[in-house]
């Protein structure tokens, strides 16, 4: 190869090198920033998580009550429903229950995330045209109301267990890292839809439209393990929705580690991965856009 061309290809080379490096160094640098604007303004979205919560009981006699009765309720119907009109979990030892709520319990915070977490902005446009509050740090404030609502039913869920003679052991250790592990994952899905929801309704609608479909196609009243249809399983290995509904079922009702499933831990982690990666790209795309179109 004549000596000109192996010097431009090598300075192209370097070109392509310096550009990727760049270009990595711009993503990590808008993690960094998310991360830093949550940190600074922490108080203030402890505040508004609180007052989200004030707001949705104002006005009810039985005020907080009804931030755990609505899905209490919701267990209720569904729990009659498929147990006592289906007879779905006849012979099931420890009642059949205790597998439903397992479930459904994760999928209130995600429903809420897909649903309204996914709009979040919208919701909150006075806090970026009035005070210019970080656009992730709005997110972070629904992900907090929600999660104070999570706990509430997480120990509604294990004082139910206890009572009907299930008893505690070492594996409910892992609940609270697969909470956080969900409070970060929607919390990056949050940032990520609101920003492009801001943008377009019709992917905001698009998401409204999935939320329904999803509670019945990702394993949160059905057992995935025993679906006949292969290819089926490996789709729903790729839905965060059923790793988070199998993942508290295991290590409430079936005392299973979650890395006893390496396939699912894998998937997840993969998706996880793309879902970072995706919301630091379409952070730093659209974050200046946004707070001018609100």
């Amino acid at each position: 190869m004549p000596l000109c061309y192996t010097y431009r290809l090598k300075h192209l080379t370097n070109a392509l090198l310096i550009t990727s490096e760049e270009k990595v160094y711009a993503v990590f640098k808008t993690l960094a920033t998310i991360i830093k604007d949550n940190w600074q303004w922490r108080r203030q979205i402890r505040r508004l998580a609180v007052f989200e919560l004030i707001k949705k009981s104002r006005g009810a006699v039985l005020s907080w009550a009804w931030l755990f009765v609505k899905p209490l309720v919701f267990i209720g119907v569904f729990w009659f429903a498929l147990d006592i009109g289906l007879r779905a979990g006849r012979d099931m030892d420890p009642p059949y229950f205790l597998w439903l709520i397992t479930g459904i319990i994760p999928w209130f915070f995600m429903r809420d995330m897909l649903g309204q977490g996914s709009d979040i902005l919208h919701r909150y446009t006075y806090l970026v045209k009035r005070i210019k509050f970080p656009l992730s740090g709005i997110s972070s404030i629904y992900v907090l109301s929600m999660l104070i609502i999570h706990l509430g039913l997480v120990v509604i869920m294990a004082v139910i267990y206890y009572v009907s003679g299930v008893p505690f052991d070492i594996h409910l250790l892992q609940i609270p890292i697969l909470i956080i592990v969900m409070v970060v994952f929607f919390t990056m899905f949050s940032i990520m839809t609101s920003l492009i929801s801001a943008l377009s309704k019709d992917f905001k609608n698009l998401i409204a439209a999935l939320v329904t479909p999803l509670f019945w196609l990702s394993g949160v009243i059905f057992n995935v393990a025993s679906l006949p249809v292969a290819w089926i399983k490996v789709a729903l290995l790729l839905n965060p929705v059923t790793f988070f509904a199998t993942a508290y079922r295991d290590a409430f009702y079936y005392k299973v580690w979650v890395w006893e499933n390496p396939h699912s831990l894998i998937a997840f982690a993969a998706v996880f991965v793309v879902t970072l990666i995706a919301m630091l790209l379409v952070y730093k795309r659209l974050h200046k856009e946004v707070p001018d179109v609100l």
